[in-house]
């Protein structure tokens, strides 16, 4: 018997999953012409052995899902660019993987430079269809926009005016992050009481008594920061596609945040992030799934979040990490982010232990001593972040090792650091990619550069030769070899 339901939950999933792909339309260069008869359509190029297409590919299927029932519907389709898609691939200059294109009516109309995941998807392709806001000519469709499951930003106009002009244009470049609509039907202005206002409406499952449900537009320096600055509240739902929303100093209680399951669990523990929120105005907070960030909580020396009390970290203005020890309350809550503002916190630095000898050749950094080797040295350096796994970190190393053995006995520092495992200052080097290498001269008011030469020995011996402060006793400023003087 517990054998045939596993069975049966198991056929069930493979259902579901085949379900949600057959939403995505297939297309191959002989039939790739057929969108023309779709209004729009988001094509994904890929490639079948590409990671990143690999995990796409379920948040691309359940958004098609969705996008299918919409009215007007949006279309999901794709291309494989290693088999039936070559030409198509080629036609419309495909040159990585996943790479996604919107086209109207079976034309190139943009590419798209949206979130990765579902929901995020979804969002973004609904604002591509149909007007920028939506024209509200009765009080019932007023009634249901404002009752979405989402912020939406609402016009009134009893006639023409300069206001009208402002909401429209904000409207036209904000339509891919935020609901609009507007009115000037009587009974919608009459039920209201509004003639010529701007209203942002929050999402009923975010109601709560610490701030208000709407918030009207009072001439502030722009209606778009007047979006900005109320769109998430005083606690706002962070999640991987609106994390730059969130600016530091930022407070985040990370828990099992589910409003399509557990919409009342989750409000619990936000109203009491919200009642310390309401005390602090100068700090940012928000709540985020402890699931969707275990890799954030992982930065924050955080392996696994048990029970069902949220977890608390933090950045300060300088994006220095904290997390709160103490058990989630509302007076420990309120505490930690009092300290955090007013820099009485140890900040955590994810570090592997500081090597015991640090006198060979080439520098190891770690995060507990990037400060003292590089951050405050007097010395210039060239760093090189890395991962172990990186093929071309390893086809570096030999020759960073003979670059480090041959300017030993010069006054500058030759240092690696494994960026999957050391936090560094990520305001002054920004690493997206591995070997991501950078110069830091010895001169503390000057920023550091990011190198992007070559990779042999000779390219790195005559860039050092040129940038150093100082120059060198071996080589001329040309990267030239001295000769001995007689």
């Amino acid at each position: 018997m517990l054998g045939s339901i596993k069975l049966a939950l198991f056929l069930g999933v493979i259902y579901l999953c085949k379900a949600a792909e057959e939403d995505v339309l297939e297309l191959t260069d002989a039939d790739f012409s057929s969108i023309s008869e779709y209004d729009t359509v988001l094509v994904m190029f890929y490639a079948p052995w590409c990671g990143h297409c690999k995990r796409l590919k379920p948040e691309y299927a359940d958004a098609a899902g969705v996008l299918k029932n919409d009215d007007p519907p949006v279309t999901l389709a794709k291309v494989d660019c290693t088999e039936g898609g070559k030409s198509s691939c080629e036609k419309f200059s495909v040159s990585g993987y996943p790479t996604l294109k919107i086209f109207r009516k079976g034309e190139l109309s943009q590419d798209y430079n949206g979130p990765r995941e579902s929901n995020g998807i979804v969002k973004y392709m609904r604002a591509q269809v149909g007007p920028s806001s939506k024209d509200l000519l009765t009080l019932q469709s007023f009634e249901n926009l404002i009752a979405k499951d989402e912020v939406v930003v609402i016009g009134f106009f009893e006639k023409e005016t300069d206001l009208k002009g402002e909401f429209l244009k904000t409207a036209d470049k904000m339509r891919e992050e935020v609901v609009f609509g507007h009115s000037s039907a009587q009974e919608v202005l009459e039920k209201t009481g509004y003639k010529d206002n701007v209203v942002l409406y929050r999402p009923k499952r975010l109601h709560n008594k610490f701030e208000s449900d709407f918030v009207e537009y009072k001439g502030e320096p722009s209606l778009k920061g007047f979006i900005k600055a109320n769109y998430h509240g005083l606690v706002g739902i962070r999640q991987k596609e609106n994390i730059h929303d969130f600016i530091n100093p930022l407070v985040v209680a990370y828990y099992d945040v589910d409003y399509v399951k557990n919409a009342k669990g989750t409000n619990y523990w936000r109203n009491r992030v919200l009642k310390v929120a309401k005390e602090m105005s100068d700090v940012s907070f928000a709540i985020s799934d402890k699931d969707d960030f275990m890799h954030e909580l992982n930065d924050y020396g955080i392996d696994f979040a048990k029970g069902d009390k949220p977890v608390v970290a933090g950045k300060d203005i300088d994006g220095n990490k904290y997390v709160m020890s103490s058990e989630f309350s509302v007076e420990n809550l309120l505490t930690f982010a009092k300290d955090l503002l007013d820099g009485k916190l140890e900040p955590f630095i994810k570090s592997e232990p500081v090597p015991a000898s640090n006198d060979g050749p080439v520098k190891v950094a770690v995060g507990k001593n990037f400060k003292e080797l590089v951050t405050d040295s007097d010395k210039d350096a060239l760093i090189e972040f890395y991962a172990p796994w990186c093929g071309h970190c390893q086809k570096l190393a030999p020759v960073w090792d003979e670059l480090g053995e041959k300017l030993k006995d010069e006054a500058v520092d030759i240092v690696k650091i494994d960026a999957t495992a050391n936090d560094w200052p990520k305001s002054l080097y920004d690493v997206s990619g591995f070997p991501t290498i950078y110069w830091k001269p010895k001169d503390k008011s000057k920023k550091p550069v990011r190198y992007n030469g070559g990779r042999a020995i000779e390219d790195f011996l005559k860039y050092v030769s040129e940038n150093a402060s100082n120059e060198l006793k071996g080589w001329d400023r040309k990267g030239n070899v001295k000769k001995d003087e007689l």
